[in-house]
């Protein structure tokens, strides 16, 4: 026996659609959108970085907003509003405001020292907290604003390391500096010789370029005369790949060194087999080694089809602690997540995350890695925290005494 089928009268159906939506519409407007910004180059040649960042904070909006979140007893939803910096400090102030005039809780950014530094003063006259994925310049936090903090470490740490490394380790004797005269390059160049003179090395040269130099063949001909044995790079991978190549063009068997913005994807296309045997120390463990870095790795590719190009990690991290820090207050007020994120403790996908008085990640990691059949392959990781079941056990133990 057939079963009829139910027939609704046309105002009985309307009626209870109507009803359907209306419920919808109220339970969206009950929900609050909480608006977490992300600053970033997303144009010109670093676009791939800010991509990978804006990616990885993404992530992080994704996963709190699955566990369907509330604060203050009521539902919320993150949202991610990015902007795009351009890698240009005049245009960080410019985006900075904007973030702040689209009322942000907190703000993921910016990528690079030069942009972070001006911006923070923006974000610190709005009482909003800025949690920096990889500015790595000291002076960004030094600058005394208490809505400042970073995801990684400081050039200063990361500076008296690859100055260790290079006496110590790789036995240079003359060693010649180059620097793109830009807050990050410039500050990790000065702290990379203090670092260097430290250990008893010798600076024999220190030639400047631009960070938009692409022909290096006056410095380099310049410190070729001196017959270094040692180049270090105070710059990103887009110059450090056309720096080693001419290089190599020009007899130059010295090998490079840099610190912070190498490790990527992009330094490997573009430098080709003259990469090979380049050294750097980058901030944060290597993802396999991160507590989190091999499920994120896989959630990255899964989502975006794509492999993590350098700071997505960092970036999720900034973002997760953001959220953390509204769920732990309880409450989207800025100054509370201030408050909040000066007193942190949580453990995310690079490793514990907390700040000291300057905003500065408590014992942050470094890794020293080379160019090797064209991967970068980790040779050792210096500095951080035991890891989070290493650590529990340590204090359990101390505990016991």
């Amino acid at each position: 026996m057939k079963k009829k089928a139910l027939l609704l009268p046309a105002a009985t159906l309307a009626a209870s659609l109507a009803v359907s939506f209306f419920a919808g519409v109220a339970h969206a407007q009950d929900e609050q959108v909480v608006l977490i910004g992300l600053a970033a180059p997303l144009t010109g040649a670093s676009a791939r970085i800010g991509k990978d960042l804006e990616n990885g904070a993404q992530l992080a909006i994704d996963d709190a907003n699955a566990k369907h979140p509330g604060i203050a007893g009521k539902p919320v939803v993150y949202k991610l509003v990015s902007v795009d910096d351009q890698s240009d400090p005049r245009t960080a102030v410019t985006v900075a405001q904007q973030l702040v005039d689209r009322h942000v809780v907190g703000v993921v950014g910016h990528w690079n020292t030069g942009c972070s530094v001006p911006a923070a003063r923006v974000y610190h006259d709005a009482g909003i907290a800025q949690i920096a994925p990889a500015s790595t310049g000291h002076q960004y936090t030094k600058q005394g604003f208490d809505t400042a903090f970073r995801i990684m470490g400081h050039d200063d740490d990361g500076g008296a390391y690859t100055g260790a490394y290079a006496v110590k380790t790789l036995k240079a004797q003359r060693i010649a500096v180059i620097d793109d005269q830009t807050a990050f390059g410039s500050g990790l160049a000065n702290q990379f010789i203090k670092g260097v003179q430290a250990n008893g090395g010798n600076v024999i040269d220190h030639q400047y370029v631009t960070d938009k130099t692409l022909d290096f063949s006056g410095v380099l001909t310049a410190i070729k005369a001196k017959r270094p044995d040692l180049i270090f790079f105070g710059g990103l991978d887009a110059q450090a790949a056309p720096l080693v190549r001419r290089m190599r063009q020009l007899h130059i068997q010295a090998p490079l060194l840099g610190a912070g913005g190498f490790v990527s994807q992009t330094f490997l296309k573009l430098s080709g087999p003259a990469g090979d045997g380049v050294t750097a120390l980058e901030p944060g463990r290597p993802l396999d080694r991160m507590p989190g870095g091999p499920a994120f790795d896989a959630q990255y590719r899964a989502r975006w089809h794509a492999p993590i190009e350098l700071h997505a990690p960092f970036a999720y991290d900034a973002a997760a602690t953001l959220i953390a820090a509204t769920q732990q207050a309880n409450s989207v007020a800025p100054k509370k997540i201030v408050a909040t994120l000066h007193t942190i403790r949580r453990e995310g996908v690079t490793g514990t995350i907390a700040f000291d008085a300057q905003g500065n990640l408590v014992d942050p990691a470094y890794t020293i890695y080379q160019v090797k059949d064209d991967k970068w392959a980790v040779v050792d990781v210096v500095g951080g925290a035991a890891p989070a079941k290493t650590l529990a056990k340590t204090l359990a133990k101390t505990a016991a005494r």
